[in-house]
């Protein structure tokens, strides 16, 4: 497999979950393709606890005659940030279908983007 030419990929090891979200967001809206990876490294802001409480509040939400049939709670970190990241446009639209069709999430770093640069976003960083 190889790489479409002017793809981004973006390294999220040490940033901030909503801050590459946003980011990326903005940026597969304009025509960019980004690929992140290493998503399981990132950080999301606040306690432990009260973002364990989040998550449990998400998974309670199913549906009640048949929960098979959604909503899906994927517990990957690179499905949580893609969820993060369709959760900031307006998903149903086909502009934005298409845009989360430019995004491209993966744990860890396989190997069409091993042997390429990998940027970092210095605003998104968690500086501590």
């Amino acid at each position: 497999e190889t790489m479409p030419e002017g793809t981004t990929v973006i390294d999220c090891r040490g940033h901030l979950l909503g801050r590459v979200a946003s980011v990326a967001a903005k940026q597969v809206l304009m025509g960019n393709r980004i690929v992140l990876v290493r998503c399981e490294e990132m950080n999301i802001s606040g306690s432990f606890i009260r973002n364990k409480l989040l998550f449990m509040s998400q998974l309670r939400k199913k549906m009640n005659s048949n929960p098979s049939k959604g909503p899906y709670h994927f517990r990957a970190p690179s499905r949580l940030v893609w969820r993060t990241i369709r959760g900031m446009m307006q998903h149903k639209l086909p502009k934005c279908q298409a845009a989360l069709e430019r995004l491209k999430v993966f744990d860890g770093v396989p190997p069409p983007y091993d042997k390429t640069k990998r940027m970092i976003i210095p605003e998104a960083l968690r500086i501590t």
